[in-house]
């Protein structure tokens, strides 16, 4: 099985690209950069990576995050992120990122897009590896600065398939979002929210019915409530589960409390994703096997979970089809 799991063709759908910035590349962008770190050596960063809750791990990630200043360092970011899509047979990807992270500390909206998207078209070139960008909202921060953000973003919008929501999720509700969400959506853009890692339903319900979501991000709290679980059967919105984050920030004590399993029983659209992997401790296989080995997993239930990420993807309908069409043809000719 989990020579079967490295051999799919897979989609990620929830990854933000600030997330894969390994220690090793952090220190070498610090030194490139003259950035202080809190940290002398590459090990120190590694041993940091011991998070208690969402906000002990937004701590460094936005620490981290400060040693990104040229264009050449979101190119390099990106393009080492594709190399893991490389290694974990991922041929198409829909990434985040946060422009809030790095225009508050004066590097520009082009400098941070132009980097990114550059690498994702020599993906294209070179690998074949299709992708689609997403541009997050930090929800710590108010509604007033998110709409300075999308006036930055609408230069780059035919670039730019959707908007999301993420960062501290408690004390910041979709609620606080909803006119920036509106206008977000009449501009245009797919909208997808974080909802329901930390936060109750109500934020699952808020994402859903104030932000008109096509997608949410994580919703692992929806089995708490029958009458939500019932409605994301229905309607078939995805969850885009992250499994390592949800147990590295203790949403879960463990991978054998995890309810991924519960929710593909019960009937929602779910999808596997890696999150901030080089926080988390691995890349989308390393997520699959963590929840095969942990969970009563069958072939059949990995399969869907590798088929709901394309269906679930901002794909159009006829490479949803090719794409579907790679899986069988990889599940009939396997020997394992």
């Amino acid at each position: 099985m989990i020579d079967l799991i490295k051999n799919l063709p897979k989609a990620e759908l929830h990854l933000h690209i600030e997330g894969t910035l390994e220690p090793e590349l952090m220190f070498e962008l610090a030194k490139k950069n003259s950035v202080e770190i809190p940290y002398k050596t590459i090990e120190d960063i590694k041993k940091a990576y011991n998070f208690t809750n969402l906000q002990s791990f937004l701590d460094i990630y936005y620490a981290g995050a400060n040693v990104l200043q040229t264009k050449e360092d979101f190119y390099a970011l990106t393009w080492e992120y594709i190399l893991k899509c490389v290694e974990n047979n991922i041929i198409h990807t829909e990434i985040f990122f946060d422009p809030q992270s790095h225009t508050t500390r004066g590097i520009s909206f082009e400098t941070v897009f132009s980097g990114i998207k550059e690498a994702l078209e020599d993906a294209k070139k070179e690998f074949g590896i299709t992708s689609k960008i997403i541009m997050c909202f930090l929800r710590h921060l108010s509604q007033e600065e998110g709409f300075k953000t999308l006036e930055e973003a609408l230069p780059f919008k035919k670039d730019i398939i959707g908007v999301g929501l993420d960062s501290s999720e408690l004390g910041n509700p979709p609620s606080k979002f909803e006119q920036l969400f509106k206008k977000a959506k009449d501009e245009g853009f797919k909208i997808v929210a974080h909802a329901g890692e930390e936060g109750d339903v109500s934020y699952i319900y808020d994402s859903l019915d104030l932000l008109k979501v096509d997608r949410i991000d994580h919703g692992i709290q929806a089995i708490n409530s029958k009458e939500l679980m019932q409605r994301l059967k229905e309607e078939q919105i995805p969850l885009t589960v992250c499994p390592n984050s949800n147990v590295e920030l203790k949403a879960f004590e463990s991978y054998k409390e995890h309810n991924i399993k519960k929710l593909l029983d019960y009937g929602l659209n779910v999808t596997v994703n890696s999150d901030d992997p080089s926080y988390f401790k691995g890349y989308l296989n390393q997520n699959f096997i963590n929840i095969y080995e942990n969970l009563d997993l069958s072939k059949d239930d990995i399969i869907k979970l590798v088929k709901n990420s394309f269906i679930s993807s901002f794909l159009d309908e006829s490479a949803k089809i090719k794409y579907l069409k790679r899986v069988d043809e990889v599940v009939n000719n396997f020997k394992g």
